[in-house]
């Protein structure tokens, strides 16, 4: 059976943190009761530090920005302006119930669709995350969180293309202490956010085929 595609949401300007997630999180209860369709919701956010559901206390090294309790997986991440952040309203149901599947196939979206913009990325082994090379070290580039409730998926991936680096210096990143925060724009990548969006549309498909698979998992 083929499926319909997401809706495709696009939001200019800097949406609340907040806001964002209270419509995710309705949008979410409504796929899981089939009251509502799946959601793929570009946009970016005011600077904020999320906190997953792993982050620690010491990770908080300068709250100079809102910090708030995301429900994601991981540990501490920052939002902001020149970040792409995607939030996936996805039904498991339909598609596989498989978790670890889905994640793989979001990294690499995320990885297809910075080879189109001239930048390598890749796994790293053991850390979840997209990760590139800058100055000859490895840079995490894209991050992961995702939540997945009545196996609807909640948040998703960010992309640094234009954000300002040094407001990961609040958090220990991912809980990363070792490895620095890249982006499109400190690589000399930078790209219009049309365009970034543009290059996520194309891999779109290839990344719902991807992770459509058969294998359920425990809830």
């Amino acid at each position: 059976m083929t499926l319909p595609l997401p809706e495709w949401r696009i939001s200019p300007g800097p949406t609340p943190y907040d806001e964002a997630l209270a419509a995710m999180e309705a949008r979410a209860a409504a796929v899981a009761a089939a009251e509502a369709g799946e959601l793929i919701w570009l946009l970016e956010h005011p600077p904020v530090y999320t906190a997953g559901t792993s982050a620690r206390a010491a990770d908080l090294l300068d709250p100079r920005f809102p910090v708030v309790a995301a429900g994601r997986g991981g540990q501490y991440t920052y939002h902001g302006p020149g970040q792409r952040v995607g939030y996936l309203v996805l039904d498991l149901n339909a598609r596989g119930r498989d978790v670890r599947c889905f994640v793989h196939a979001v990294e690499g979206w995320v990885i297809a669709t910075l080879g189109e913009l001239g930048v390598e990325a890749f796994r790293a082994q053991g850390r979840v995350g997209i990760w590139t090379l800058a100055d000859g070290r490895e840079a995490k580039i894209g991050a992961i969180g995702v939540r997945v409730r009545r196996w609807v998926t909640l948040h998703g991936f960010s992309i640094n293309n234009t954000p300002d680096l040094s407001h990961f210096a609040g958090i220990v990143p991912c809980g990363l202490p070792h490895h620095p925060v890249t982006s499109l724009a400190a690589l000399g990548r930078a790209v219009p956010m049309a365009e970034l969006d543009a290059a996520l549309a194309r891999n779109m498909n290839t990344f719902l085929e991807s992770f459509s698979c058969t294998r359920e998992m425990e809830a």
